[in-house]
């Protein structure tokens, strides 16, 4: 994720509802801040090297949460997702495949399509007229 990408600065990865860092849950050993950093970042590049894919059909892929402890990663298909049909498909057998497979300490993945858009405005960015709103 590039800087102005969404609300966040660089480096920065949101870990849980209200932006609350998620240490020590129940059952999971705590990380320390190197390996939280070491996972952050290898996130974020591989975030870079997805959603370009993405986007060139129209939508977005955001990251909308993190538990590093438990390996939870909680994302979001945005734009021209939301009227596409295969959007699960990218969602299973490219975002989680691509995640689980790169980055050992994923266990879970979450998905969801934003659909707040109206059907014809969703179709209408199809195909790379989607720009993220900043």
């Amino acid at each position: 994720m590039g800087a102005g990408d969404d609300d966040r600065t660089a480096g920065e990865v949101p870990t849980g509802a209200e932006g609350e860092v998620r240490r020590g849950a129940e059952g999971v050993a705590p990380i320390d801040d190197a390996e939280r950093a070491r996972r952050s970042a290898a996130l974020d590049e591989l975030f870079d090297l997805m959603r370009p894919a993405v986007q060139a059909d129209g939508g977005d892929l955001v990251l909308t949460a993190v538990d590093f402890e438990r390996g939870i990663v909680e994302v979001e298909l945005q734009g021209a997702c939301g009227s596409c049909a295969i959007s699960g498909l990218t969602l299973q057998g490219g975002v989680e495949r691509l995640l689980r497979q790169r980055l050992d300490w994923v266990t879970e993945v979450r998905g969801r399509v934003d659909e707040s858009l109206d059907f014809f405005e969703s179709v209408s960015l199809g195909r790379g007229g989607y720009v993220p709103r900043a």
